[in-house]
């Protein structure tokens, strides 16, 4: 039972940290990098960190089984960078708002996907906040169908679906090697799927031009800890003593962190559905860790 408290805090904990990426996004965007450059410089750091803290933690935890190496291609390729890969794409489809709302599908496929490969019980506590989780990310990113198209509707489903991924593939691997072991091979292979579509020439030559280079490469290091290597690792650790379908749920508090860090930093309007889709998130993370 203590485990299980402590996972919940270590998942509530990765979405806070999660929904503080808008901070850096924007100032690194305009430093001039585009979305997927900022996907790289987030996992390549990543990969660096997770890969030093394995070295430090357990050197033995380097060694995996040649017949698990898809299990990591998975985590890496088919969850990490195609969900991003697939969400700033949505986003350059459609609006924000839409994209977000795609991306936030993601907990319905864990749960699916829970149910079908973990045989986990689907109650009705779990559904009910489920729709309140789900519900509240659509009212905090806004009502709109703007520019939908199919094709858009396809990539933004891929967005959440490999978002959901690293939930199931997670747990199998926790099975087998330690969340400093996942995390490390995770974004190590992201990193150099990654470093395939960004176009480092070109974001070399963004470092290179910069007035303040050293300035930019400590904040891609912040930006990389704060935003992936802290949320990452505790999310992991979480997925250890906490159900697949239940950390998709908590995850979801997300937005509203996002939503309130835009309020307090950027100075943006909080609406009343705004105020309403974080009552409906907080009420679903209440809802799953009531006692029966």
């Amino acid at each position: 039972m203590e485990n299980r408290k402590i996972g919940t805090l270590l998942i509530i904990l990765a979405g806070c940290f999660w929904g503080s990426m808008g901070i850096f996004v924007r100032k690194l965007g305009a430093e001039g990098f585009d979305s997927i450059q900022i996907v790289s410089i987030r996992v390549t750091l990543a990969a660096l960190a997770f890969l030093l803290i394995l070295f430090i933690k357990d050197r033995s935890g380097f060694k995996i089984s040649l017949r698990d190496i898809p299990l990591f291609l998975g985590l890496g390729f088919g969850s990490i960078l195609f969900f991003t890969v697939c969400y700033f794409t949505a986003i350059n489809m459609m609006s924000l708002s839409t994209a977000a709302i795609l991306l936030y599908t993601s907990p319905i496929w864990i749960m699916l996907m829970s149910v079908i490969f973990f045989h986990e019980k689907l109650t009705g506590r779990k559904l009910f906040a489920l729709a309140a989780a789900f519900g509240g990310c659509v009212l905090i990113s806004g009502i709109s169908g703007g520019g939908m198209t199919v094709t858009g509707l396809l990539v933004g489903l891929g967005s959440g679906i490999g978002y959901g991924l690293y939930s199931i593939l997670g747990t199998i691997a926790l099975k087998r090697y330690s969340s400093y072991t996942v995390t490390a091979y995770t974004f190590l292979f992201a990193a150099i799927g990654s470093l395939m579509i960004c176009r480092p020439g070109e974001m070399y030559g963004r470092f290179a031009s910069s007035d303040h280079p050293a300035g930019l490469i400590l904040f891609c290091f912040l930006t990389a800890f704060i935003t992936a290597v802290i949320p990452f690792l505790a999310y992991t650790l979480g997925l250890s003593s906490v159900e697949a379908s239940k950390a998709g749920i908590l995850a979801t508090i997300e937005p509203m962190v996002a939503t309130l860090f835009g309020v307090l930093i950027f100075k943006e309007p909080l609406t009343i559905l705004s105020c309403l889709g974080i009552l409906m998130i907080l009420s679903s993370v209440i809802i799953l860790n009531i006692k029966d």
